[in-house]
């Protein structure tokens, strides 16, 4: 092993035979991989060296590290025009800042290893593979790429190729199983791993808001009201066949919901704890009144099989004041027994995030410090499972 590759290591470690290394390090748990990797040069090419990586696959299979990754800034398009020349799009960061919960630390996954600029990661699934956006290596037109990776394994793999206008305004959903749709108000795409995208036109009367892919169907919230006063409705699709003829979203709305949609001021969807949990986040209101005072943040769970809501929490009122105050918008992002919430003003005087966490079976609340990527007092986010598995 040459000096450079050895940069930061202890000598003795050096020295060692790499099958013993690989033993040494072979009983780490990720979260130690992790944090290992990013301590110098020397422990970053050996435990991300395809020795290492095939020894865990096939000797110490490892639980899964659940993570709340941070989506950097978001990509903007530049364009030729008489007035202006034509610019690249700024270079984003190699690095993917992901929330430990269980260690209340921040960790880095490295993206390092990908042939591609101007990198956005936007959604991930449960099998540790995190879906992002790229642009080709010497390509003129900055046509962009959706790549499935694992930080973990350093492998990937493209996606069938899409029009710049999906990369633009789609919402990218991943369910449990690696399946991914591509949503805008018009049109979908949907790819199951045949190589191909099945296409299909939507027939939703608005923009969807924080659509949700999970158990053969996909959610999404649709404001059906008028410009002084939102009316807010919830939307399914089923995904079960194969024909794009009939993929059509239908409204869901039962007597026995009462007026679970009026009680909140924009509210957003995430997964549940399981695929058969939805959750549903927002601003409760004081009473039905157009401008009705806002008193916290309620967090609702539906069960897809049974319809029922329940409550799953609310935000402590003095954590509510200090993360909204003067505005009520704010950002949701994360799933299952952990969510987050991106306030404005917390974030930009406090660099902080709110966070929900149901994991021991008790409602907490907490705030997230020293949180990176935010941009406009905004972060934005998603769940990553990592672990190590092989790409599909």
């Amino acid at each position: 092993m040459d000096a450079a590759a050895g940069e930061g290591a202890p000598t003795n470690l050096i020295c060692l035979p790499l099958d013993s290394l690989l033993q040494i390090f072979s009983s780490l748990p990720i979260r130690q991989i992790i944090v290992c990797r990013s301590v110098s040069k020397f422990f970053y090419q050996l435990l991300s060296s395809p020795a290492f990586v095939h020894h865990l696959l096939i000797t110490s299979p490892s639980p899964p590290l659940r993570l709340i990754a941070m989506r950097p800034p978001h990509y903007h398009h530049h364009h030729r025009n008489a007035s202006r020349s034509f610019s690249p799009p700024p270079q984003s960061s190699s690095v993917l800042h992901a929330f430990d919960s269980d260690e209340n630390k921040w960790l880095e996954l490295s993206l390092e290893f990908l042939p591609f600029r101007s990198l956005h990661p936007v959604a991930s699934s449960s099998r540790g593979l995190v879906y992002l956006w790229g642009d080709s290596v010497g390509s003129s037109n900055f046509s962009r790429s959706l790549v499935a990776c694992n930080p973990l394994t350093r492998q990937f793999k493209v996606l069938p190729h899409l029009g710049s206008a999906w990369s633009r305004h789609g919402s990218v959903l991943v369910d449990s199983e690696n399946r991914v749709m591509v949503l805008t108000e018009l049109a979908a795409l949907y790819y199951t791993g045949s190589n191909q995208w099945l296409k299909f036109s939507s027939n939703l009367p608005s923009k969807p808001r924080s659509p949700v892919l999970m158990s053969d169907s996909a959610y999404a919230l649709c404001d059906m009201g008028s410009p002084w006063r939102s009316q807010w409705k919830l939307f399914s699709c089923s995904l079960k066949s194969s024909r794009s003829s009939t993929h059509r979203w239908t409204r869901l709305e039962m007597e026995k919901w009462g007026d679970v949609f009026d009680i909140l001021k924009r509210p957003r969807l995430v997964k549940g704890g399981s695929e058969d949990q939805l959750l549903m986040a927002g601003v409760l209101k004081s009473s039905f009144s157009l401008n009705a005072s806002c008193t916290t943040i309620l967090i609702l769970r539906l069960d897809v099989k049974t319809w029922d809501w329940e409550e799953a929490g609310q935000m402590p009122v003095e954590m509510f004041r200090r993360f909204l105050e003067e505005s009520s918008k704010f950002k949701v992002f994360g799933g299952g027994n952990r969510v987050c919430f991106s306030g404005k003003r917390a974030g930009r005087l406090a660099g902080r995030l709110a966070m929900w966490d149901y994991s021991d079976g008790n409602s907490e609340w907490r705030w997230i410090d020293r949180v990176p990527a935010i941009r406009d007092g905004f972060s934005r986010g998603f769940v990553v499972d990592a672990v190590l598995t092989d790409l599909p």
